[in-house]
């Protein structure tokens, strides 16, 4: 029997890593099946995953330099087509395959992304009604946010002349697709905000395919769009063409030129307008001028305008009357008075000391001139003033007896 040496366990993983790394079909394989146990690690930025189907189950793993290049973000239930390698952990000898690439399956990564994008930003309230501005009437000057080469500008300069060229538009050039164009359309929106007052902005491209109408699908370009103080039309693409800025927008416009139809009045139908208000006015005016006309007439038709002179003789009459209901009311008002300043007079006399002192009475006063009331007060020798109705006299107190 020939004895074999016995591998280590690390030994063994290693050689298998290796037999599996070194088959050209595993190096780059194509697997289809559904997510499941999905691990978004937001600190190192990587995917753990498994991908199963009805037979069986793989581990998987995406590193975060693939995964970042990624429109769109796993979830479990999801349908994916992956491209990576397979490969092997010499520590737990466990297989897996390396995703170094993941589409979803049945349907494209843009939409997807398009789609979880949609629903994030709905939850916040970002769509809702409630938060959108309504648009002037009639707008001075509108804000035109796309690209100053392109067919949009072009038909919206022709729209806006045609529907009411008293507005002035404002053109903020701007890139509508690719890497850079997010950027310089939420610069535009900023510098209608901060710089450039208008009244309303329109911001907007032509058609195009997802991928080139993938700019207004930018999530801080929707962010922007929510936080302007100045009312925004979107108007991205075709009719049937639908994008995030779209739904974030004030209100949202078919097309370009669908757009400045919406942001302006037709002058036709201003003209119309203020011809009917000028015709109510005219009308109003006239019936009032009737009816003030009518009662000036009444008026001159009165005894008193055809008459001044009776006019003067009822006001006279008038006057006449009041002085003598004037004089009636002090007469009465002076008798009353006078009543009434008699009844005090006679209460005062009844209490008057010099009325009891011609009765009989006198008063008592020492030197200093105060009333005396008690023999106490006296003392032998002492000067009194006796106090008598018609004058005074002087005395001297003999002897005090009780």
């Amino acid at each position: 029997m020939v004895e074999r040496q016995a591998m280590t366990v690390t030994g063994l993983n290693e050689y298998i890593k290796n037999k599996l790394e070194t088959d050209p079909l595993l190096s780059r394989v194509l697997v289809k099946g559904e997510i499941s146990n999905f691990v978004n690690h937001y600190k190192t930025g990587h995917f753990y995953l498994s991908l199963k189907d009805e037979g069986g189950v793989i581990r998987a793993v995406m590193f975060r330099m693939n995964a970042s290049k990624l429109n769109f973000v796993p979830e479990n239930g999801m349908k994916v087509i992956c491209s990576g390698r397979v490969s092997s952990y010499v520590k737990d000898g466990q297989y897996q395959l390396y995703i170094s690439d993941m589409q979803p399956d049945g349907i494209g990564a843009l939409y997807v992304a398009f789609e979880q994008l949609k629903k994030r930003l709905e939850e916040e309230g970002l769509f809702d009604p409630a938060y959108k501005k309504p648009l002037p009437k009639y707008p001075k000057r509108i804000g035109i946010i796309t690209s100053p080469t392109g067919a949009a500008v072009r038909d919206m300069i022709n729209v806006s002349g045609r529907r009411f060229p008293l507005a002035d538009l404002v053109l903020y050039p701007s890139l509508v697709q690719g890497e850079g164009a997010p950027a310089q359309l939420i610069r535009g929106i900023q510098t209608f905000n901060e710089a450039v007052p208008v009244d309303v902005i329109i911001l907007g491209r032509g058609g195009g395919s997802l991928e080139e109408l993938w700019a207004f699908n930018d999530e801080a370009l929707a962010r922007a769009i929510f936080a302007s103080r100045i009312p925004i039309i979107s108007a991205v693409g075709h009719e049937t063409d639908f994008s995030i800025s779209d739904f974030v927008a004030d209100l949202r416009a078919p097309t370009p030129s669908a757009a400045a139809e919406l942001a302006l009045p037709e002058a036709g139908e201003v003209k119309r307008k203020l011809r009917n208000v000028i015709d109510r006015m005219e009308l109003v005016t006239a019936g009032r001028i009737t009816r003030l006309r009518n009662q000036l007439e009444t008026l001159a038709s009165a005894r008193q305008m055809q008459n001044m002179m009776a006019l003067v003789d009822d006001r006279r009459m008038a006057v006449a009357l009041a002085d003598r209901e004037m004089e009636n009311r002090m007469e009465r008002l002076l008798t009353g008075k006078k009543n009434a300043l008699m009844q005090l007079t006679a209460k005062l006399d009844a209490l008057s000391p010099l009325a009891v002192m011609t009765r009989g009475y006198s008063a008592v006063f020492n030197e200093e001139g105060k009333t005396l009331h008690s023999k106490d007060q006296l003392s032998p020798g002492e000067k009194i003033t006796i106090r008598l109705s018609d004058g005074k006299a002087k005395a001297e107190i003999l002897e005090v007896e009780s």
